[in-house]
């Protein structure tokens, strides 16, 4: 049976092409266990296939499997164990299986899906109980950004009661969070109509977290000015540094103007279930609202986000509604009424396998070792003196660094240059960030795959590349 006769149906091909679907994704595996010497270049094939035009008629679906694993091997691939740019996830196996079979089901999580939607409510009271979070309900999403947007919608419902029927009126709504706070914070007050402008920077310590003395004298010039403060954000996991702002301090402003505080824990507030960083989380279990990307510390591939509400009618009340073709049975309310998407993926189904597969200690163990690794880096650098630090210690993963060379009269373009030598050379990864105005380099450790020496290999890298200022710029 040729392409033409089968239609869209893989036919008598449907086993030949798991399997070797399976080989590939074995191979990757246990590639991605250590790390290789050099990134992949496209090939000349490759880049004359990805620049064909609109097949008309089908290819043989093993040539195509092996066509999409040459394409992925000659990417980036965030599940190695020295790619330390940005905050990757890192490809959990078993969560790659829970796409797999996810996607092959495609079940819709819009309205009721029977076991699946039960299945997300469970991983959903499993997910806050990790974090130590009271949450009362919550929902998956696709990402970080439109987490907060769904928490920041219910925040503003809850100052503004009616503004989703009516809009903002006469309203002047504000919205506080730190200068390194994430852009879709900002984001979030410009869907929401809040407005970019209106949403108000506050300074940080020296140990790069939200000052709550700022904010409160941010929060009473705007009130008796006429404005309506919307909420508190609170980071957990800056992206820039990986500070975590006093929550319990906030929590305590947030009460006394009652105001909804919401945490931004997309990177850092898994590492609440650990131990040794705990106590950069006391007060998370009064705040209004969470997000945490478990696709990020949670090791999850993407896309795997969650919002947490403490109130289960603060979703509801922005979000739910009443249409003919949407059923309400039993009394529950389906995740349409309590998010922006309707139609849904089972996102959940990874992180609940996640747990069920490894258990919650395995993934505390691996976010411990990642804090450990960034304290090594940050020891190790105090003994090299080719290295220069932040003045504080890392307070989660995150360890932004410099190569200072003698005589160099540009450390800036110095170290811009010097990621992008290290990034050509391939035996690490690494992205550039700029500090108070100045380039350093900004490992972060989010993966169960790194090792110590994988930690060792950065340094090295960066020494061997940086040490001479000639040989990266004039």
């Amino acid at each position: 049976m040729d392409n033409s006769e089968m239609g869209l149906s893989l036919g008598n091909q449907r086993e030949a092409a798991l399997d070797r679907t399976a080989q590939h994704v074995l191979h990757a595996w246990k590639e991605f266990d250590t790390a290789r010497e050099r990134e992949s270049i496209p090939s000349e094939s490759l880049r004359l296939l990805l620049n064909s035009p609109l097949p008309s008629v089908g290819s043989d679906v093993l040539d195509v499997i092996d066509q999409a694993v040459e394409i992925l091997d000659s990417s980036l691939a965030q599940s190695r164990p020295r790619y330390f740019a940005f905050i990757g996830s890192s490809g959990l196996e078993v969560g790659a299986l829970a796409d797999l079979l996810a996607h092959s089901y495609d079940t819709n999580l819009a309205v009721d899906a029977g076991a699946a939607t039960e299945l997300e409510w469970q991983s959903v009271s499993w997910l806050a109980q990790f974090i130590g979070y009271p949450a009362q309900t919550g929902t998956f999403t696709s990402g970080g950004t439109i987490s907060n947007i769904t928490a920041l919608a219910s925040a503003r419902e809850a100052a503004i009661p009616g503004a989703r029927e009516r809009g903002l009126g006469g309203f002047h709504p504000t919205l506080y969070c730190s200068t390194e706070a994430h852009y879709s914070i900002t984001r979030a007050a410009e869907v929401l109509g809040i407005g970019a402008t209106n949403v108000r920077v506050v300074d940080i310590d020296a140990q790069r977290r939200m000052r709550p003395d700022v904010l409160r004298e941010l929060l009473q010039r705007d009130m008796d000015n006429g404005c309506t403060p919307v909420a508190i954000v609170a980071t957990t996991g800056t992206t820039l540094t990986g500070a975590v702002d006093p929550i319990e301090q906030l929590a305590d402003i947030a009460e006394e103007f009652g105001v909804w505080l919401h945490v931004d824990g997309a990177y850092g507030v898994p590492a609440a279930a650990v131990t040794s960083r705990a106590y950069l989380f006391a007060g998370l279990d009064r705040v209004n609202s969470v997000t945490v990307d478990c696709h990020k510390w949670m090791f999850v591939p993407k896309a795997c986000s969650a919002v947490l509400v403490r109130d289960a009618a603060s979703l509801a009340s922005v979000f739910s509604h009443d249409e003919a073709y949407m059923p309400h049975a039993g009394g529950h309310y389906n995740a349409v009424d309590i998010t922006l998407e309707y139609s849904r993926p089972f996102r959940a189904l990874k992180l609940w396998m996640l747990f069920s597969t490894h258990g919650a200690s395995a993934v505390r163990e691996a976010i411990e070792r990642n804090c450990d690794q960034a304290q090594m880096l940050f020891d190790w650098m105090q003994r090299r003196p080719l290295f220069e630090t932040l003045s504080s210690r890392p307070q989660l993963s995150i360890v932004p660094l410099r190569v200072v060379v003698e005589g160099c009269t540009d450390r800036d373009l110095h170290n811009d240059a010097l990621c992008s030598a290290i990034q050509r050379d391939g035996r690490v990864y690494v992205s550039p960030a700029t500090i108070d105005g100045h380039v350093w380099l900004r490992p972060c450790f989010t993966n169960f795959r790194t090792t110590s020496g994988d930690v060792a290999a950065l340094l090295d890298v960066a020494e061997e590349l940086g040490a001479v200022c000639r040989t990266l710029h004039s």
